[in-house]
């Protein structure tokens, strides 16, 4: 199983997506600096996520999450579950 992921920093309320195969992990090294991408950015909120059955579908989602629509909808979701 593969995750798409949105997380956000406490620092800046920056949003940020990835994918992974393990979203534990994933959260511990961003929180703990471990990633390049949001180094120095942390601490971090878990936002949303989605399950995929494979790598490819969950890049895939990855790139429309942060684009165009997807990014839209991703705020609309945001807006509805505060």
């Amino acid at each position: 199983m593969w995750y798409v992921y949105l997380i956000q920093s406490q620092k800046d309320k920056q949003w940020y997506t990835g994918c992974t195969n393990d979203l534990r992990k994933r959260l511990v090294e961003h929180n703990t600096n471990k990633s390049e991408s949001t180094k120095g950015k942390g601490p971090f909120d878990l936002i949303y996520y989605e399950a995929c059955i494979s790598k490819t579908d969950a890049f895939r989602r990855e790139r429309y999450l942060e684009n165009g629509w997807g990014g839209k909808w991703l705020k609309k979701v945001k807006t509805l579950s505060e």
